[in-house]
């Protein structure tokens, strides 16, 4: 599977290189996710803008995993990058119920800074 990390203070985004979302990449990136996690990333943003293809919804359920790790860390976890071809799938997978989603990853940035401030406003730091 090919991907790419970037680490921020704040935040890790996690691009994914690849042009199918399919069963054989998946469990990569949940594996990805979960060490992300460990390492104390509690807000991760995946950028799914070289994907062209997802077939099957079931392949989308690794992201219910990263909304599960960041949630439990008081986190965020945010997914961006979604074109037209994959946008169908998502719709139908019913997944953007629990995951958030925005359109671009200066929006997910900005998310997970108003979220940060926010929380230090209210003293959960």
């Amino acid at each position: 599977m090919k991907f790419s990390v970037d680490k921020h203070d704040k935040y890790v985004t996690l691009k994914l290189k690849e042009p199918k979302f399919t069963n054989d990449n998946a469990p990569g990136l949940k594996s990805e996710l979960y060490l992300l996690n460990a390492e104390g990333f509690k807000n991760i943003i995946v950028d799914l803008s070289h994907v062209k293809e997802c077939n099957d919804a079931q392949d989308l359920s690794c992201l219910l995993v990263g909304d599960r790790l960041c949630k439990a860390a008081g986190g965020l976890f945010i997914v961006t990058g979604i074109n037209d071809e994959i946008a169908p799938i998502i719709e139908l997978s019913n997944i953007f119920q629990s995951v958030t989603f925005v359109n671009t990853l200066e929006e997910a940035t900005d998310f997970i800074f108003m979220d940060e401030l926010e929380k230090e406003f209210r003293g959960d730091k």
